[in-house]
């Protein structure tokens, strides 16, 4: 009975579907229903008016607000149950549920290069999309700004050239700069000069990682999503290496000449710098066909056919 949620409604459906759903009875009852249909293709037909209701008498301005709050209230924790972090209204507008500057990440530690959410057969939160977007442009309008040479890395460059975007199972943003220019850029002189992590003005906190010779810019102190900083330089040769090497298959050394001129590619809403042959620089890095074959990070712990249902072209 919709009478739950406060609108007049039936809805006819058989025993044994409705409590074959995780959760058959959480409320609001017609907002919990209609997303667990959906998730299995189920078809909801709404007949407005079909049935009628017993009358009721007006409630006073202080009831119906209230009601409304409450209504608001098992709203919110109902998105909080499913997971859910970002609603797409009737009119357009957005409503978020997940982080923000002022929470936590939505995920915790990531072990073997494998997120929670990537455990969980889930892509990356759209609010932590959000945040990862929102600390790259900055960061790279900041280098940018400071004549900081400077190039997307890794898969954040694989994510420029397939999509125009971070890849969409992502958990952090990779750049490339120089080393002899990092104290170009005031915040990481900064940091240089402090010995200790800085706040900027728009609240995203600079800092040297713990983990070797690089930095690290996060999306605020509390929020630990964040952009890598990797100060690479030239040795002998025209090759480019840096100190600080974690394992990963695609950190290798690359010639000089990918960064002599720089180029340029769309990424996360903007223009990001990159090397002048993006194609020949990801398949040194990643091997022959990385921008066609999407995978995972660490296809030993869960590989992307497990999700979309079959090997990607």
């Amino acid at each position: 009975c919709g009478a739950l949620d406060g609108a007049p409604a039936v809805l006819l459906l058989r025993t044994r579907d409705l409590f074959s759903l995780p959760f058959p009875l959480s409320r609001p009852v017609l907002t919990s229903l209609s997303l667990q249909a959906a998730l299995r293709g189920w078809r909801l037909l709404l007949l407005p008016h079909a049935f009628p209701s017993a009358p009721r008498s007006l409630p006073s301005a202080h009831a119906q607000w209230r009601a409304r709050g409450a209504l608001e209230q098992r709203h919110r924790e109902l998105m909080e149950r499913f997971g859910l972090k970002l609603e797409v209204l009737p009119d357009g507008r957005r409503r978020w549920h997940g982080c923000s500057k002022d929470t936590e990440r939505c995920f915790g530690t990531v072990r073997a290069q494998t997120p929670q959410y990537l455990l969980a057969g889930r892509w990356t939160p759209p609010c932590c999309l959000r945040a990862l977007r929102a600390t790259a442009r900055h960061v790279l309008a900041e280098l940018e700004a400071a004549g900081v040479r400077h190039w997307l890395e890794g898969g954040s460059l694989l994510g420029a050239v397939r999509l125009g975007d971070i890849i969409p199972w992502d958990y952090d943003v990779d750049v490339g700069l120089y080393r002899e220019d990092a104290a170009k850029c005031r915040w990481l002189a900064a940091v240089l000069a402090a010995g200790r992590a800085v706040e900027d003005a728009q609240g995203f906190v600079w800092e040297k990682a713990a983990e070797g010779e690089f930095y690290r810019v996060h999306f605020s102190r509390t929020n630990r999503l964040h952009v890598d900083l990797w100060p690479f330089y030239a040795r002998p040769g025209g090759v480019m290496t840096k100190d600080t090497w974690l394992g990963h298959g695609q950190d290798v050394e690359f010639p000089e000449s990918f960064l002599v001129p720089l180029g340029t590619v769309q990424f996360a809403g903007g223009a990001a710098r990159a090397p002048n042959d993006p194609r020949a620089f990801l398949e040194l890095k990643f091997g022959p066909g990385a921008i066609e074959r999407p995978e995972y990070p660490n296809p030993e712990v869960r590989r992307l056919a497990q999700d979309v249902g079959s090997e990607p072209p």
